[in-house]
């Protein structure tokens, strides 16, 4: 889907803020991060897939990020510190081509262990969480979420 573009004359620092676009923005990174843990709860992480090519993003992120562990908490100052935000978005611009909406704004958990809270979520461009999150599914560190939600499930029925 092609993104619309802003016209050669358009200067950011000198936009109004316009409240509508912010609130529609946000709308949007909300139900992205429901629908992320929506379907979480009805499939194991492990056993799903985000993108058509989710193999090749965790090779590349094991590739220039061997330091990752997706079972750790991950260090928002480090990562958007001068040397972690060149080298993530070194690493996004690889997809600038090959995943809709890379770039675009979403939330990430810093922990596989934690729900989506205020103190456990930090905002991220798109292909950060693919990384993290496809790393996360294929280690299983999802899988508590499905796991929690059948359980509710089953608790709920037999109520």
């Amino acid at each position: 889907m092609a993104q619309p573009q802003a016209p050669a004359n358009f200067n950011a620092e000198e936009a109004d803020n316009l409240e509508d676009i912010e609130k529609q923005f946000a709308v949007k990174v909300v139900q992205h991060m429901q629908t992320y843990w929506a379907i979480l709860e009805r499939v194991k992480g492990s056993s799903l897939r985000l993108t058509k090519i989710d193999n090749d993003i965790l090779e590349h992120l094991q590739k220039d990020f061997p330091e990752f562990d997706p079972a750790e908490t991950i260090d928002e100052d480090k990562m958007k510190s001068k040397e972690g935000k060149q080298r993530w978005r070194d690493f996004m611009m690889v997809y600038e081509k090959k995943v809709d909406d890379y770039n675009f704004g979403t939330m990430l958990r810093t922990n596989a262990k934690s729900e989506y809270g205020q103190e456990e979520t930090i905002f991220v461009p798109r292909m950060q969480f693919y990384a993290v999150e496809i790393a996360r599914n294929k280690a299983g560190l999802n899988d508590w979420i499905y796991e929690q939600a059948q359980k509710e499930k089953a608790a709920k029925s037999s109520a």
